[in-house]
């Protein structure tokens, strides 16, 4: 069986239904949990951190992995056969398009990336055709690097936020793991 490194990052709104991603993939991949320090440590109007910590937990029988340390053996031990991040903020994506490894969500996808294991950005941004653009972009044309189907989710009240199809999470992890990026991208 299959490990799946699952990384959410505080895209709060979202993490529910990466819950839900989580616990799908969970029948057909073993699931270790990563999250960033402020998923980790922030409650919001969407939920406790310590429900969240206490569910990724429940669902994958592992402990949720939040500091660097903890993340950075991610790679070279071999430990995932490919890192998803469920949900990934516009912050996240453009820190990985820049090379910036400073929180556990990104040095665990740098420590993947190091030796080749594929990486499935699930984006949830408000500015993904704004100021996150350029590094999305950036992304889809790195190595290694899948995206989950995305489209806008408010053209009208967002019109630069772009979140991808949850449901098809399971979809790009396959793809990835075949050296596939799954079609259409945006929808």
């Amino acid at each position: 069986m299959k490990t799946v490194g699952f990384a959410m990052c505080g895209s709060f709104c979202t993490l529910s239904k990466a819950m839900g991603q989580m616990e799908a993939l969970q029948r057909a991949y073993r699931i270790l949990p990563i999250m960033s320090q402020n998923t980790y440590e922030t409650d919001t109007r969407f939920g406790r951190a310590r429900d969240f910590i206490k569910r990724a937990e429940e669902i994958s029988g592992s402990p949720v992995l939040h500091t660097i340390p903890e993340a950075e053996p991610i790679g070279p031990k071999g430990l995932v056969d490919v890192m998803a991040i469920c949900p990934c903020t516009g912050n996240t994506l453009s820190k990985l398009a820049l090379g910036i490894t400073d929180t556990p969500v990104t040095m665990a996808v740098k420590s993947s990336l190091r030796i080749g294991i594929p990486v499935v950005v699930c984006l949830a941004s408000n500015d993904a055709l704004g100021a996150s653009g350029q590094n999305a972009a950036r992304l889809l044309n790195t190595k290694n690097v899948y995206f989950v189907p995305m489209g806008q989710d408010d053209p009208v009240k967002k019109p630069f936020s772009l979140v991808a199809d949850f449901s098809r999470l399971e979809e790009a992890i396959e793809g990835a793991l075949e050296g596939r990026q799954v079609q259409p991208v945006f929808f």
